[in-house]
């Protein structure tokens, strides 16, 4: 079955109950038991609930899991992760993440005794030597966010197999579209569904997806005690977004492609960043490791450019945080969406202080170019 294909049919597709085929939300919170001291399927909504199971069915049938797990937000998803670790155990993770994972690590795992080492995941001698006895986890990001890096997850998991250390991948930008870690060998993988799984930007979700029947039976157990789990209305939303990704996927790629073009060749911008370019060091590994090279594009303007006014002087382009959605958002990670890490270690890092970040939409791609360039010409 193509993937395409897999998006509507595959999980709980159809209800049971009715043969609906639209899985309807359900909205309980307890269900009636029929026997005392039994063993019923549903019993209380945040155990279980039959329009979150579909979501986590389907979720984990696109990445090849054997169980998936829909939670509150994507921090939440990464939170009940990292939570399958105890105090003194250590963890390698990739200097590109998320600013919002560097605050949950950096501001409360470490609190509660666990322990990072940072490191460049493309270097694989680093990720090696970074490993010690109680190393249990190396946690990375491929593309990055915002800079758009690669792992190669084949060899990072490789290295983690030779350790017995689980690998987690946030699939979050690539999505289970272009890229499936578990395949390439990851243990678990996690994604940020408010982005480009709910795709319309009226959702926020969080997902986990394991191929290792022992970890989905702690996953289980943590995702019951934290009680940080996905309401029946938002699971619906994500189960519907997700149904047309593919449809969206091809219409962001495409769009994606003209603004590259359009920025590689504009005076005004410095450098481009995105897997896709032929010129970029994640070129051969995006074509080997990934089916599309997504719709997430960074650059810098020359030295003298005004940022600020570029980024006002846009019209239909949306300066907002988030990405993913149908609608195409920009935003400055200097401020926005890594304005938690501090700037010395951004700076490392290699996230400028001018650094911009797209997420390409669905709109008419002349629609886009024409506001670009209209807004490069008053920057």
């Amino acid at each position: 079955m193509k993937f395409e294909t897999q998006l509507i049919h595959c999980g709980n597709s159809l209800d049971q109950a009715t043969g609906a085929v639209s899985i309807p939300i359900y909205r309980a919170s307890t269900f009636k038991q029929t026997e005392l001291g039994g063993n019923p399927k549903w019993e209380y909504g945040r155990t279980g609930n039959p329009t979150r199971l579909a979501l986590e069915k389907l979720i984990s049938d696109l990445e090849g899991g054997v169980a998936g797990f829909a939670f509150a937000s994507g921090s939440a998803a990464i939170h009940t992760v990292f939570s399958l670790f105890s105090a003194g155990d250590h963890l390698v993770i990739g200097s590109d993440v998320y600013g919002g994972t560097f605050r949950l690590v950096d501001k409360v795992l470490k609190r509660f005794g666990l322990e990072f080492t940072v490191v460049n995941m493309q270097d694989l001698a680093a990720v090696r030597a970074a490993i010690k006895d109680k190393t249990v986890g190396i946690y990375f990001e491929t593309p990055t966010n915002p800079l758009l890096e690669l792992a190669d997850i084949k060899q990072i998991a490789q290295i983690g197999k030779e350790h017995g250390v689980k690998i987690i991948v946030d699939n979050t930008f690539a999505t289970p579209y272009n890229q499936q870690p578990l395949r390439l060998g990851a243990d678990i993988v996690v994604h940020s569904a408010t982005k480009y799984l709910g795709g319309h930007s009226d959702v926020v979700a969080g997902l986990a997806v394991t191929n290792d029947a022992t970890v989905a039976e702690d996953l289980a157990f943590l995702q019951n005690s934290l009680g940080n789990v996905l309401g029946p209305d938002d699971s619906w939303l994500v189960q519907r977004g997700i149904k047309t990704l593919g449809a969206r996927m091809r219409l962001h790629h495409e769009n994606t492609s003209a603004i590259v073009d359009f920025l590689t060749q504009h005076p005004k911008v410095k450098r481009v960043l995105y897997p896709g370019l032929k010129t970029s060091p994640n070129y051969w590994l995006a074509t080997t490791q990934m089916t599309g090279f997504g719709a997430m594009v960074s650059f810098e303007l020359v030295s003298g450019a005004d940022v600020k006014a570029f980024i006002e002087s846009l019209e239909v382009i949306t300066l907002a945080e988030s990405l993913g959605g149908i609608e195409s958002l920009i935003e400055v990670p200097a401020i926005m969406t890594h304005g938690s890490i501090p700037r010395k270690i951004r700076l490392t890092n290699g996230i400028s202080d001018e650094l911009i970040r797209l997420s390409v939409g669905i709109e008419a791609k002349e629609d886009l170019l024409a506001d670009l360039k209209q807004a490069l010409a008053h920057s």
